[in-house]
């Protein structure tokens, strides 16, 4: 029989020093703020940690295994106490959404990316499982808007004792008595490295894997990048093998469809040069869309190898008018789960070859 015990998060727990809160086997949990006072968790296991903020968007701020880190390289070396996405922009893993996402369009009135990513959770908590030795860390965001948006997002993150891959997961409900508009992507940040391959789960054809061609408002593109793209457009194969001196720079964004296992998992991963890989699974049939992005700067370093979407991020105008955007019931519940983290050696061979299969 298995026993979970609940603890419920509260503002006070959390101190300038870095306390121990919770200790099970090899999982541990300890408490502490940034300088400017944003909570954070730093939940350990045999094998390496994350650090979470339960009340920031639910963000995994960094992740390492063994020994090594798997988050973007960027500008922030701490989150910073703002709702704007790119004034605090260095996270591993950010849930992006629900009312709107990707880059606004003219028409659109959503901030980039939606509300989701620094959104103040109102609530956070940790599940313990003994007998699982599991530890999950949870978080709560409830979202209204007088007239037209009432909603619960459940955010959770699953971290196993001795594993070097953790599970998300996203549950939504819809609070409302009308249908409800969604948008959502999984803004999964991993650290590049010259000489990675990213090998994944889809036809490798211009058809299949298309780089994005229309330049965002962010965006100020350099001096051969409309050609890079040009040339990826016609073979993207161009950039599965990563090298120095690539023209991401400031991104390239492609969209990928992504084809499924007997289990109906979808898979990526970049295979780096020490043998160690970068990995992430979920399931099309949960969220019809891939989207990668590669931004390789002297400032900022980063692969979203299978960024798990609803929809392009093109904004919401633009998304409800391609149909992509999900049409969530009265009352109805919608919601994405993924795997992600770090491979071994071994581990990666094993998935090499179940990519190669499909």
């Amino acid at each position: 029989m298995t026993m979970t015990l609940r603890i419920e998060l509260t503002d006070n727990m959390f101190g300038e020093k870095e306390r121990q809160l919770l200790t099970m086997g090899a999982l541990r949990v300890s408490t502490f703020r940034y300088d400017n006072g944003i909570a954070a968790l730093r939940v350990a296991n045999a094998r390496g940690e994350l650090i979470i903020l339960p009340f920031k968007g639910h963000q995994i701020w960094r992740c390492s295994f063994d020994g090594r880190e798997l988050a973007m390289k960027s500008m922030f070396d701490e989150p910073v106490d703002t709702r704007s996405y790119l004034e605090t922009y260095g996270a591993f893993f950010i849930h992006c959404g629900l009312t709107g996402m990707g880059a606004p369009g003219p028409e659109d009135r959503h901030p980039l990316h939606g509300e989701l990513p620094n959104a103040p959770f109102q609530r956070a908590y940790l599940d313990c499982d003994e007998t699982a030795k599991t530890l999950t860390v949870g978080g709560v965001y409830h979202y209204t808007v007088a007239f037209t948006v009432n909603y619960r997002a459940t955010s959770t993150y699953k971290i196993h004792e001795a594993e070097t891959l953790f599970d998300a997961k996203l549950d939504v409900e819809n609070l409302m008595q009308i249908p409800m508009d969604l948008m959502y992507l999984a803004h999964a940040n991993f650290r590049p490295v010259d000489g990675g391959e990213l090998l994944y789960t889809a036809k490798k054809s211009p058809e299949t894997v298309r780089v994005r061609q229309s330049i965002p408002g962010h965006i100020t593109p350099k001096p051969g990048y409309r050609e890079f793209i040009a040339d990826l457009a016609k073979d993207p194969s161009l950039h599965h093998m990563l090298k120095a001196g690539q023209g991401y720079d400031p991104e390239i964004v492609f969209y990928i469809d992504m084809e499924s296992d007997k289990e109906g998992y979808a898979h990526a991963m970049l295979k780096r040069p020490d043998g160690f890989a970068d990995y992430i699974r979920y399931k099309p049939s949960e969220v019809r869309k891939c989207v990668r992005w590669i931004s390789r700067t002297g400032d900022q370093d980063a692969i979203g190898m299978a960024f798990p979407a609803t929809s392009e991020p093109e904004g919401y105008k633009a998304e409800k008018a391609k149909g992509n955007v999900v049409t969530l019931d009265p009352k109805g519940h919608w919601s994405v789960s993924m795997r992600l983290g770090s491979l071994t050696k071994a581990e990666v061979e094993s998935v090499a070859r179940a990519i190669a299969s499909l």
